[in-house]
């Protein structure tokens, strides 16, 4: 790991354009990490182009840099690409699978079993945010942290640990949200604006969403659905349903929650959340996806009902 991460800053230190990017749908961690990495970068005097396939979410639309992320790869080469919290090279998008035009790739995550597709692979799932490796790299630089870079790495680590809820709070993470605080993060301001700060479409769909909760396997398991419909009468969109999975997963007995999310006339993306005990990485494997012991996803195609068939029997075979 130390060695991996001396070679990094070798390639910081050795080379000038670098080209950022993370996965589709960015979360919290994707956006912090990848957004602090560039502030560290642009202020060793570094070329930085940020490219998501995705918006960053109004949530995280706060972070210094944000409004610099560009939804298009510039037609140009680079020195160095990293790519962030992806698991798979795929879920960066398209276009970025097709660039070409890059020297050397690094790949930075804390998924299991992260696919290891980068000239160089900083990959730890002791980890609990991406935002942590991207701390570590910039300590060996021996880089002191400014508010701006402590701020996207604040919020990587809050969100990507539930506000230190989950089970990947680790001691690590704890002493880099303190050492952030030190550095001038106010985590008031940052609470507001993740957590108090929401649309008033996104409690619409929350309404229309909450009667579809099904507790099954008696009563280990609970889902939460959203279809186009529900879109349709709100207004709404996919980032405002994040966070979702957490009503059916706060029910007391419930060991596994998962979301059915629908994106198609007959495609869904799961959600699956676990409180600990069950390795939810294995249902979303089974399903062609991928993810964290506490935290995977997938995506079927199908009518709902035989989706949730699929889904349900996976799940019934761990718990029941």
């Amino acid at each position: 790991m130390t060695e991996t991460i001396e070679k990094i800053v070798a390639e910081i230190r050795s080379n000038s354009s670098f080209l950022l990017t993370s996965h589709e749908g960015p979360d919290g961690d994707a956006v912090g990490s990848v957004l602090a990495l560039a502030s560290f970068l642009r202020l060793i005097g570094k070329d930085v182009v940020v490219h998501l396939r995705d918006p960053v979410p109004e949530m995280y639309a706060f972070l210094p840099g944000a409004d610099t992320v560009q939804p298009h790869i510039p037609d140009r080469a680079f020195d160095v690409a990293c790519v962030l919290d992806v698991g798979e090279r795929r879920r960066a998008g398209e276009e970025f699978c097709r660039f070409t035009r890059v020297a050397t790739l690094i790949n930075i995550d804390h998924h299991l079993g992260c696919e290891s597709f980068g000239h160089h692979n900083l990959i730890d799932p002791a980890a609990a945010a991406t935002g942590v490796l991207i701390y570590r790299i910039i300590q060996s630089f021996g880089y002191r942290l400014d508010r701006e870079t402590a701020l996207c790495l604040y919020v990587a680590v809050i969100t990507d640990t539930g506000s230190f809820r989950y089970s990947n709070a680790n001691r690590e993470a704890f002493s880099i949200a303190g050492e952030m605080i030190e550095c001038g993060v106010n985590a008031w301001d940052v609470a507001e604006q993740v957590y108090e700060n929401q649309p008033l479409k996104r409690l619409e769909m929350l309404s229309l969403a909450l009667p579809t909760l099904e507790v099954f396997c008696s009563g280990q398991a609970a889902s939460l659905t959203v279809t186009l419909d529900m879109y349709t009468a709100t207004g709404a969109n996919a980032e405002l349903t994040d966070g979702f999975i957490n009503y059916p997963r706060s029910i007391k007995g419930v060991e596994v929650a998962v979301f059915f999310r629908q994106t198609a006339a007959e495609v869904f993306k799961i959600g699956f959340r676990s409180k600990g005990k069950v390795n939810v990485a294995g249902f979303a494997a089974a399903l062609g996806g991928g993810g964290h012991h506490n935290a995977a996803g997938c995506t079927v195609s199908g009518s709902l009902e035989a989706v949730k068939s699929q889904v349900y029997a996976i799940v019934e075979s761990a718990l029941c």
